[in-house]
C-alpha cells in the first residue's frame, strides 16, 4: 500500500504541476514550495528547538492558533514554525501580525521533500490540524522519535478509514500519532471503533479564540452613527446566495440596517450593482459624506467582521447555500447574536450543536431565511431568546486548549 501511496503522491505532484498553468492559486503554491527549504535555512538554525503546527488552511490555523499561543507561554525560547498546504492559509496569515517566527509551504509528501525538509529541524513537537494527513511525513517524524499530536480531530463515516482499504492509512496513524485531541464524542468513538484509542474528547479550540473576541475593543469607526436607533444585521463573509437574501430583506424591509461584508473583495463590485445605493465602508471617512443616506453598508475593508458582529442583532452567515464550507458562525454568537445559515455544514458540527441550543437557524433556500429573519425582526421576545442562548452556548463549552497543554505536558 505504501508504495500506492506514493505513486499516488507523485501523480498529485505532476497533476498540480499542469494545472498550475492554468491557475493562479496552484501555480502559488508550486513555486512557493520552492522557497521552504531556503525559507527555514534563512531564519533557523539546526540548534534552535522548534514547536511545529501545521494546518491545511486558514480554518484550520484559526483552530490550532490557540493551542501553539499556549505552547508558546509555556516555552518562550522555543521558536514557532507553521506550515500550510493552501495559498489562501499561507496568504492571509503572512499578511497578519502573528506568533510565528516561520512561515511557509508543506514540501510534498514525498520520502526525499521530507527527509531533507527535516534535516533542518530540530523539533521538539509537532501538531496538524482536524484532518490533514500526511503519511510519509508522519513516518519520518515517528523515525525521529518527535512527539505527534492531531488537535480539533474530525473522524467522519465516509472517511477511507472506514473502507476495506483504509486498514493501511490506520496503521499508519496508530503506529505515528501520540495522541488525538477530538472535537466531538461522535469522532472519539469512530476513531476508537477502528482501534485508534491513543485519544481524549477536548471539544473546539476556536471556542477559546472567540470567548476572548468579546472582551477586547471592538469598536469600529462610523458604525454606531450608521446604524443609529435601527435594528442591524451583519452579512458575513457573504457569497451570491446571502446577496440574495440581502436584497429579499432590504425589499420588505427598510427599517433595518444592512452590513454585508462579502467573503472576497472581488464581489464589491457585484455588490455595487444589487445595491447602486449603498454606502462603502472605505469612504465614510471622506468629508464627502455628510449624512448616511442609505440603510446598506458594504464592507470594502478587510479584518473588521468579528468587530462588526459586536454590532448586530442577526447575523447571516456565508457559505451555507452551496459546497463551498459554511464559514465561521461562532464569532457571531459569541456576541449573543443569533445566526442563520444554509444547510451545506456537514463538516461543521458547531453549526449542529448551536441550533439545537436554540441560539441558529438552518435553511434550504435562501427566501425561507429571509422570511424567518423578517419575523425575527418583528418577534423582540424571540429575538431576544435566540441572542440569548447563542452566547450562553459559546460561554459554556469548556477551555479546549487548556485541557490540550495539560495532556501534552503529560507527556
Amino acid at each position: 500500500m505504501s508504495i500506492l501511496y506514493n505513486i499516488f503522491i507523485h501523480l498529485l505532484i505532476f497533476g498540480m504541476k499542469v494545472f498550475s498553468f492554468f491557475n493562479d492559486k496552484t501555480k502559488k503554491g508550486i513555486e512557493g514550495r520552492k522557497q521552504s527549504v531556503d525559507i527555514i535555512k534563512s531564519k533557523l538554525s539546526t540548534t534552535d528547538k522548534v514547536i511545529w503546527m501545521h494546518a491545511a488552511s486558514l480554518g484550520e490555523y484559526e483552530q490550532g492558533l490557540p493551542v501553539l499561543e499556549k505552547l508558546k507561554e509555556r516555552f518562550p525560547s522555543n521558536k514557532i514554525l507553521v506550515t500550510f498546504f493552501s495559498p489562501s492559509g499561507y496568504d492571509n496569515v503572512v499578511k497578519k501580525k502573528n506568533i510565528a517566527d516561520v512561515i511557509c509551504y508543506l514540501p510534498f509528501d514525498t520520502k526525499r521533500d521530507v527527509s531533507d525538509f527535516l534535516s533542518y529541524l530540530n523539533i521538539e513537537l509537532f501538531f496538524t490540524v482536524k484532518y490533514d494527513y500526511w503519511y510519509n511525513l508522519l513516518n519520518e517524524l515517528k523515525n525521529n522519535n518527535i512527539r505527534t499530536y492531531v488537535i480539533s480531530a474530525m473522524f467522519y463515516e465516509n472517511q477511507s478509514f472506514f473502507t476495506s482499504y483504509g486498514k493501511w492509512f490506520v496503521k499508519q496513524l496508530k503506529n505515528n500519532i501520540t495522541w488525538f485531541f477530538h472535537q466531538t464524542q461522535h469522532s472519539y468513538f469512530l476513531a476508537k471503533s477502528i482501534g485508534l484509542v491513543n485519544a481524549s474528547v477536548t471539544g473546539d479550540t476556536r471556542f477559546d479564540r472567540v470567548k476572548k473576541l468579546k472582551n477586547r475593543d471592538n469598536h469600529v469607526d462610523f458604525i454606531h452613527k450608521f446604524i443609529g436607533h435601527d435594528k442591524a444585521i451583519v452579512f458575513g463573509s457573504s457569497w451570491q446566495a446571502e446577496e440574495k437574501l440581502a436584497k429579499m430583506i432590504f425589499e420588505k424591509n427598510q427599517n433595518v440596517k444592512l452590513m454585508i461584508a462579502p467573503h472576497d473583495l472581488k464581489r464589491v463590485e457585484n455588490l455595487k450593482n444589487i445595491f447602486p445605493n449603498a454606502m462603502l465602508y472605505s469612504e465614510l471617512s471622506s468629508p464627502k459624506i455628510q449624512s448616511f443616506n442609505s440603510t446598506i453598508l458594504i464592507i470594502d475593508s478587510i479584518g473588521l467582521l468579528s468587530k462588526l458582529y459586536s454590532f448586530a442583532d442577526i447575523a447571516v452567515v456565508g457559505g451555507g447555500f452551496h459546497d463551498s464550507g459554511l464559514h465561521n458562525i461562532l464569532e457571531a454568537a459569541t456576541f449573543d447574536v443569533p445566526v442563520i445559515f444554509g444547510d451545506h455544514y456537514k463538516k461543521n458540527p458547531e453549526a449542529d450543536d448551536l441550533i439545537k441550543f436554540g441560539g441558529a437557524k438552518s435553511f434550504e433556500q435562501e427566501n425561507e431565511a429571509a422570511e424567518f429573519v423578517l419575523y425575527l425582526l418583528n418577534n423582540n421576545e424571540e429575538l431576544k431568546t435566540m441572542s440569548e442562548n447563542a452566547g450562553k452556548f459559546v460561554s459554556e463549552q469548556p477551555d479546549s486548549s487548556e485541557l490540550i497543554m495539560k495532556k501534552i505536558l503529560s507527556f
